[in-house]
């Protein structure tokens, strides 16, 4: 055994077993006794070593946890996004491309969102909010720890079905985490994601208030179709502002956040009603509304108003071009998430006349090219099937006059000439007299000689059409055109049709004021859903005789030809190492010597080319194509004589501000569809206004008035030289090969233009405040057009036709001369002045340039005989 006798204590004053002296123990007490077993001290009881144990493993738990919580902390709050100033909350937001008169024509987002104030906001918006989605938001912290540890557990843990359980708080820190991470990360469902959420939840908590927290929230929740904030959704669904939104209407949207697509009240509208009742239910719940509202709110009908895809739907081309422009200039993301405001030279109630004008011709011309042919042949089943579906696209009742339709051919009728039709389950008449038009095509063939007298000639029964509404009227006044005022009886029924096809035929339409520089319509092509190819700018096509204008107007500037300038119409050869060319007159005809007045008012050929040829021989070539380019000409113009008929394409687009220069006398500007840029803070970023634009503010229309008075002038031409085009042109419209144009009304000038064989037509004309280009074709130069459309019979129409629209009521001054033009009156064929009282025609001359009367006694027999004609 082991000595148990204890040691004795250390003196005073010497070292104990830690190095230190003990302390004296008080008088009266008895110094403490150690009991030492093997030289240690006696362990404690169990329970008490059981206790410090634990607390050792708590206190190091504890620590643990905080080490682990801070890393945890630390870990996941990495790259969380900043929290935004209140004034400084930038979500993305709508770019909106605005007519001249600011109404909407596109709109471009990822994001469909409108910010609105919070005074904006109506009350009952945010009750159904809180009721459905937080009713404890105005108390708790931002999180609603139950509710998330509920969810987790349900989500994560139990493996049911994903459950939600977060505060609008959290709900406004993902928002924040899917704009700052995008859609895909910031809405992951997983653990890391909660815990960055519940972060950032916090966060917000502390940084704001619970109004400026809902504020962000009700601009930021995804709402379904596209809509992110309330303002977004209340134009989605009802077409109306937030504040306009009825108690049924707010509580809707309110119990969209859950689930949009399941509780969509356009595809699941009975979802959306009983998801409305519960909103409902919790608003009556928590006091916000009486048993009565709730009654009545309940049982409304869902009537939802899909918003309007008013890019395609007002002017697809003229805003697409639009958007180009803005992403060259801005980028894609600034077009996208910054809310531009776009405000463009476009006068919609004008390029709303350019789109019917460019339809209206485009049928017109397609129908005298023939029918192309059925769209399909169905029979037994197929038929009944096709007939099941067109009767839930045109229930009975549901075709308007006017309105394009597809249905079947019935049963064909030669002797009361006429088809039956079925619409699904509407039956109606096709007449003779609404598809006379329906030939087989042949380029050869003359319209008027070729119209069809059988209905069988063009369908049979079990053929699948497209069909027209029409009037009885409208096929009479049709017939009496086709059968030279002396129509076949026209059927009388409730439903009367006209045979119609998709035309294949293009055309493109450019309109601009020649002053302003505004482009105020601009049409790309038929159908922008079919081909979003834009043919004003992207199609390079020969413009035939809307080319000999700039021909002209370089004599004019550089060898002072005159109006009453002979030049020759001859047969013409030019000849080279391997190819000759002779070219012809439209009409193959020549007359001799004519003034050049007479060859550009009836678009003579061999006067243009011997122009060309007179300009050549004396600067070369090259000087024809550089006038063409400072006239505004960009694509290549080929060094050969065939330019003066056109042979260099250009597009419509340079064609059409040419011909405004010549407008402007020569002066030349540039033409803008852009009239100003503004973010969404209100700063303007580039303006473009002109000081005459009713529609901007009176701050940008002076500033504008002091840039046009200030800004250098610079001509492409002299105005003399101009202004004899222009009095040229204005013939050309009255009595030349765009003489139809004279049925405006008012002055106006222009020329014709049409390629070999007219696959390609154009009408080029303006008046003093209006200059409009139209070409017509087909994209492909496979078929022409035929041989008796050329650019007076096939686009001057459409130019017409937009332009009498377009200048409605607004009068057109005449073409005034500048200084130094003096008129003398010609004789139009010799192109020598004659006096007032004779007959002629007077043309303006350069001061100086002009023909002289013969000297008293000198008269010739030349105009002796003009008087005795």
């Amino acid at each position: 055994m082991s000595d148990t006798t204890p040691t004795d204590p250390p003196e005073p004053g010497e070292p104990g077993e830690q190095g230190s002296a003990p302390a004296a123990p008080e008088e009266g007490t008895a110094p403490p006794v150690r009991v030492v077993v093997d030289g240690l001290p006696p362990k404690p009881p169990l329970a008490r070593r059981a206790l410090r144990w634990a607390l050792f493993l708590v206190i190091a738990a504890a620590n643990l946890a905080i080490a682990g919580g801070v890393g945890a902390y630390l870990y996941f709050s990495r790259n969380l996004p900043e929290i935004p100033n209140v004034d400084r909350y930038r979500p993305p937001i709508i770019t909106e491309v605005v007519s001249s008169d600011g109404q909407i024509s596109g709109e471009f987002f990822e994001e469909r969102r409108k910010v609105v104030p919070y005074d904006r906001i109506p009350k009952r918006v945010v009750e159904a909010f809180i009721a459905s989605e937080d009713k404890n938001f105005f108390t708790h912290g931002g999180i609603d720890l139950l509710g998330t540890l509920r969810a987790a557990v349900n989500t994560y843990v139990l493996r049911r079905k994903v459950q939600g359980g977060s505060t609008l708080t959290q709900q406004t820190a993902k928002a924040l985490l899917i704009s700052s991470e995008g859609f895909a990360s910031g809405s992951r469902r997983n653990l890391a994601r909660k815990v960055r959420e519940l972060i950032l939840a916090k966060r917000l908590e502390r940084a704001f208030t619970k109004e400026q927290i809902l504020w962000m929230y009700l601009n930021g929740v995804y709402l379904g179709h596209h809509s992110y904030g309330i303002q977004a959704a209340a134009e989605n669904y009802y077409r109306k502002n937030v504040e306009d939104l009825t108690l049924e209407e707010a509580a809707l949207i309110a119990g969209l956040p859950q689930a949009p697509s399941r509780f969509s009240p356009f595809s699941r509208p009975e979802a959306a009603k009983e998801r409305r009742r519960y909103v409902l239910r919790r608003m009556s719940e928590e006091g916000f509304i009486s048993a009565d509202d709730r009654t009545r709110a309940a049982d409304a009908e869902v009537k939802v108003f899909g918003v309007d895809d008013v890019f395609r739907e007002t002017a697809p081309f003229y805003v697409e071009h639009v958007r180009r422009y803005v992403v060259d200039r801005y980028g894609n993301d600034r077009l996208l998430h910054d809310g531009l405001r776009v405000e463009t030279a476009m006068d919609l109630e004008k390029q709303r006349n350019a789109q019917a004008a460019m339809l209206r011709g485009l049928m017109e011309v397609d129908h005298r090219q023939g029918f192309n042919g059925p769209v399909a042949h169905v029979e037994g089943d197929e038929r009944k099937a096709l007939l099941a579906r067109l009767a839930k696209v045109w229930p009975p009742g549901a075709i308007a006059p006017g309105a394009y339709v597809v249905g079947v051919v019935a049963r064909v009728d030669d002797k009361k000439g006429v088809a039956e039709v079925e619409v699904g389950e509407s039956r109606g008449l096709l007449p003779i007299s609404g598809m006379r038009w329906a030939r087989k095509p042949n380029p050869e063939a003359y319209y008027p000689d070729a119209l069809i007298s059988r209905v069988s000639t063009a369908v049979k029964a079990g053929d699948v059409v497209l069909l027209r509404r029409v009037t009885r009227a409208e096929l009479v006044k049709r017939e009496g055109e086709a059968q030279a005022g002396k129509p076949k009886d026209v059927p009388e029924h409730d439903l009367l049709f006209s045979l119609e096809q998709d035309p294949t035929l293009q055309g493109a339409l450019v309109s601009v004021d020649p002053w302003s520089g505004y482009v105020l319509a601009m049409v790309g092509g038929y159908d922008f859903e079919a081909s979003e190819f834009n043919r004003a700018f992207q199609a390079c096509r020969q413009p035939g005789s809307a080319f000999k204008p700039i021909v002209y107007s370089a004599a004019v500037e550089k060898l002072d030809y005159t109006p009453a300038t002979i030049l020759t119409d001859a047969p013409l050869v030019f000849r080279d190492e391997e190819n000759s060319w002779k070219p012809q007159n439209y009409g193959e005809t020549f007359k001799g010597d004519v003034t050049l007045r007479t060859a550009l008012v009836n678009s003579m050929n061999i006067p243009a080319v011997k122009t060309a040829e007179a300009i050549a021989s004396k600067f070369g070539m090259q000087a024809l194509a550089d006038w063409a380019k400072g006239v505004g000409l960009s694509t290549p113009i080929k060094l050969e004589l065939g330019t003066a008929l056109g042979s260099s394409c250009v597009n419509l687009w340079e064609l059409t501000n040419v011909y405004a220069l010549f407008a402007r006398y020569g002066e030349k500007r540039p033409s803008t569809f852009v009239k100003r840029v503004v973010d969404r803070d209100g700063e303007v970023l580039e303006d473009h206004s002109d000081w005459r634009d009713p529609w901007v503010p009176l701050e940008a229309r002076l500033a504008a008035g002091w840039a046009e008075v200030s800004r250098p002038r610079e001509r492409a031409m002299d105005e003399k030289t101009a202004y004899i085009l222009v009095r040229l042109m204005r013939e050309v419209a009255t009595v030349g090969t765009g003489a139809r144009a004279a049925a405006l009304g008012k002055p106006a000038a222009g020329k014709t233009g049409t390629t070999n064989d007219s696959f390609d037509t154009w009408f080029m004309g303006f008046t003093h405040d209006l200059a409009t280009g139209v070409w017509l074709g087909y994209d492909i130069n496979v078929t022409p057009l035929g041989r008796y459309e050329t650019g007076g019979h096939a686009a001057l129409p459409i130019w017409l036709d937009f332009t009498k629209a377009a200048l409605d009521g607004r009068e057109q001054p005449e073409f005034l001369p500048p200084e130094g033009i003096v008129e003398v009156k010609i004789d139009p064929e010799t192109g020598k002045a004659v006096p007032e009282e004779a007959r002629g025609v007077k043309e303006p001359f350069k001061l100086g340039t002009e023909p002289k009367l013969p000297a008293e006694g000198e008269q010739s027999v030349e105009v002796k005989d003009l008087f005795m004609q």
